[in-house]
């Protein structure tokens, strides 16, 4: 059973989750009140260009190690920010003693694909001209998971070093949406609209089908591929993006670990502040950053 305060945020989640009615200036500016709280005072934030891309970057102010997170943003590929995620960030930058740089790619439908990865493998590029590859995470949320994989897709095909280890939080991986759990979980799922996934799918791919691998890197060869941890919540639409992904990895040989969440929803490690499971699953996405980079 999942504590009292998932219990209450889990009632609570559908009043602050526009949904895909809603004028998409509005959805961002809902996101980006999140941005406007204060930030915990373990590390200092400071915005920086990372292969002429603005970055947000969290440094802790204690016990500063070689380790870097390179972490990309949820948001369908059409809202969010590096502020919007900061805080739930920087809690596992602390505890994982590791710099964290967040990546401000461009959205969708201003800058479809591939705009977005062109963005976050010209920071990956730049941020491994000046730290070991082996001491750097690729992370991301929801959209930024799938990123995060286009990314080291894009990394692979074109002789790049991968980082040591691949976090991924509830990754949107199949922007068709032919994983089961669309459907079976639609009912349970306190925060997507499964309607909201195509329209925002069909903003941000373009002219590019929804089923190529760079849109809907699931679908994508992972053949050498670092070590990875997939954190995912139960009650989610997006399940069957993760366990396939998974199972997908598996097939091609790569070291890739999955926590299913029971009760749990979309992303649920952004209320860390809130919830102890929360708390717990940041912990050990953190203890698989020091396992990787050690």
């Amino acid at each position: 059973m999942i504590s009292w305060q998932a219990r209450a945020a889990k009632r609570s989640l559908g009043r602050f989750i526009p949904g895909p009615e809603v004028p998409l200036e509005q959805q961002r500016a809902s996101l980006e009140r999140l941005g406007k709280l204060p930030l915990p005072r373990s590390a200092k934030a400071e915005e920086i260009q990372l292969g002429g891309v603005r970055c947000l970057r969290l440094t802790p102010t204690r016990s500063l190690s070689e380790r870097h997170l390179l972490y990309f943003h949820g948001g369908g590929y059409v809202i969010g920010s590096p502020e919007a995620s900061a805080g739930w960030i920087q809690w596992l930058a602390v505890r994982a003693n590791a710099t964290a740089t967040l990546v401000d790619y461009r959205l969708a439908p201003e800058h479809p694909y591939p705009a977005a990865i062109d963005d976050c493998v010209a920071a990956l590029t730049e941020l491994q001209a000046s730290v070991d590859p082996g001491n750097i995470i690729v992370a991301g949320d929801s959209a930024g998971g799938g990123a995060a994989l286009a990314t080291l897709g894009r990394m692979k095909m074109n002789g790049g070093p991968m980082p040591a280890g691949l976090l991924l939080f509830s990754p949107w991986t199949d922007l068709i949406a032919s994983g089961d759990s669309v459907t079976t979980r639609a009912s349970v799922d306190p925060m997507i609209d499964p309607a909201w996934l195509s329209t925002f799918a069909d903003y941000y791919r373009g002219d590019t089908p929804a089923n190529h691998e760079g849109v809907s890197p699931l679908f994508a060869d992972h053949s050498g591929f670092p070590k990875t941890l997939v954190q995912v919540g139960d009650d989610e639409v997006l399940l069957d993006d993760s366990t396939r992904l998974v199972e997908r990895m598996r097939s091609a040989g790569v070291d890739a670990e999955i926590d299913i969440a029971p009760d749990l929803w979309h992303v649920y490690q952004a209320l860390a502040p809130l919830m102890p499971e929360s708390r717990a699953a940041l912990s050990k996405a953190a203890e698989f950053m020091q396992r990787c980079t050690s």
